[in-house]
């Protein structure tokens, strides 16, 4: 009796014996000597029974471990139509990536997604923050279905489950077969050499990639097309300001340095660009910049020049200039709930030290976190400064006010910071405003111009100022309660 072609799953990969007819299957199968059988990527299970549909209907099935699920929503609201055209774009290949800004409902997508599929489903998500928030979301929507986590401690087997990239890439040889739909949050994460085998290792047929920001500075993003599956649907800010989320403004204030700290920084910057022109490195490309690390640890000179360019770069970040301005808005804005967003730790409890402002860095203890994050939702706390802490992964309470005082040329961190204010709440005629500081006449200024956005949608509002270091005192701790810009707890 011969033996149909059967199909069965090996630890992230694919065994297929014995050979089906036709020559279709060959173009993804290689021959493995160790088990005298044809191997084949998990990731083109689904390309490979296509093929082999027509030439060989023979074929044995005996990979897939995932389950058809009955899920009945007890969490539905009317999707925005942005909403409901992702969903559609989606559906008509059920794999693909869909980038909507912050705050724009890619969760509630995710569970249309879902409901669609009836497919066991595995979740991963960059950060234990974003694993609760799911499971709470999931959880109030399919009360009936058995949903668990992976990381953080939790090691569940559920047909619904949330777990952090880490987790699931360590486990992505026992996972690969069990769920029919991947969704990727943050997907960004996905085309690193660690992650990328969630994806490698899935037979899964089904897959959604979600994100503000697809693009990598190293150009791995390109890889999402095989990982998940091609860009289905897009919308920025921009294009949903006003209906999904806040209208919004963004307002550019140029400061000028101080003589001294302008004498200093010509004098740090020509001490970096004449090791940088004899060493024949551009900085305006990632290579370049990875060459400057690289020949700043051979030499003494390379050394100099990477500590000019870091304090420099300081001066830039942390210019009195910036903390006069800082006290102006707070004054402006008081008592709208406002985030103040920074580069460094450094400047962040500078900033709260002065203004008496709660902060956030990667050091504040998880509880602390918490309690912070708690009172700035509730009011206590109006005003809130973080480094790039808060940049994703942690939900982040309703502000209309972003003071944007340095960061990098990441067009993701600009857009998530923006993200940060568009949440419309209870005011549906919220005006978000995000402010971005930046130091005339320094490397700053063409950071900023990377990390926005195009300007020229019609939507997008942005203003330039220009203030001189003496246009506006900064108040000492002390003083910051008369000035109207702050009141908290000791």
């Amino acid at each position: 009796m011969v033996r149909k072609p059967t199909l069965t799953y090996d630890r992230g990969t694919l065994i297929l014996h014995p050979p089906p007819k036709g020559k279709d299957w060959l173009d993804y199968a290689t021959w493995d000597d160790r088990v005298e059988r044809f191997r084949v990527p998990a990731i083109a299970y689904r390309s490979l029974l296509t093929a082999t549909q027509i030439t060989d209907p023979r074929l044995v099935d005996q990979a897939k471990s995932y389950e058809a699920l009955e899920l009945t929503p007890s969490l539905q609201m009317e999707p925005y139509r942005h909403q409901q055209e992702a969903l559609d774009a989606w559906q008509e290949n059920r794999r693909g990536v869909v980038v909507l800004p912050t705050a724009a409902g890619k969760t509630y997508l995710a569970q249309l997604v879902i409901q669609a599929t009836q497919r066991s489903t595995l979740i991963a998500v960059p950060t234990l923050d974003l694993m609760h928030q799911w499971y709470a979301h999931l959880v109030a929507a399919f009360p009936d279905a058995e949903i668990g986590l992976l990381g953080g401690g939790s090691r569940d087997r559920t047909p619904i489950l949330i777990s952090t990239y880490d987790s699931a890439a360590i486990q992505a040889e026992n996972l690969g077969n069990r769920y029919g739909l991947l969704v990727f949050d943050e997907c960004h994460h996905l085309p690193s050499s660690f992650n990328r085998v969630i994806a490698e290792y899935a037979i899964a047929p089904y897959r959604l990639g979600l994100t503000a920001t697809p693009e990598r500075s190293d150009g791995k993003h390109e890889d999402l097309d095989n990982l998940i599956g091609p860009t289905v649907y897009r919308r920025t800010a921009e294009e949903l300001s006003g209906v999904a989320l806040a209208k919004h403004k963004t307002v550019q204030i140029q400061v000028k340095l101080s003589t001294q700290e302008r004498e200093r920084y010509d004098e740090l910057i020509q001490t970096r660009n004449q090791f940088l022109q004899s060493a024949r490195i551009f900085l305006g490309s990632l290579k370049g910049w990875q060459q400057f690390v690289r020949e700043s640890a051979r030499s003494k000179a390379g050394r100099r020049a990477m500590l000019a360019h870091r304090q420099a770069r300081a001066i830039a970040f942390g210019t009195e200039g910036k903390l006069r301005i800082l006290a102006d808005l707070l004054a402006q804005h008081h008592p709208e709930q406002t985030l103040i967003f920074t580069d460094d730790n450094a400047t962040v409890y500078r900033i709260s030290q002065d203004f008496l402002i709660p902060a956030i860095t990667h050091k504040t203890p998880v509880k602390e976190r918490h309690d912070i994050l708690q009172r700035f939702r509730s009011g206590d706390y109006p005003t809130l400064v973080a480094s790039r802490v808060l940049n994703e992964g942690v939900d982040v309470p309703e502000a209309s006010i972003a003071i944007v005082l340095s960061g990098t040329g990441s067009t993701r961190e600009y857009v998530q910071r923006l993200g940060r204010v568009l949440r419309k709440g209870k005011d549906p005629d919220k005006l978000a405003l995000l402010y971005e500081v930046i130091a005339e006449n320094t490397s700053e200024e063409n950071t900023a111009r990377r990390r926005q956005p195009t300007r020229s949608k019609p939507k997008l509002s942005v203003v330039s100022k220009s203030y001189e270091l003496n246009d506006v005192p900064i108040p000492r701790a002390a003083e910051s309660k008369n000035k109207g810009s702050q009141s908290f707890d000791e």
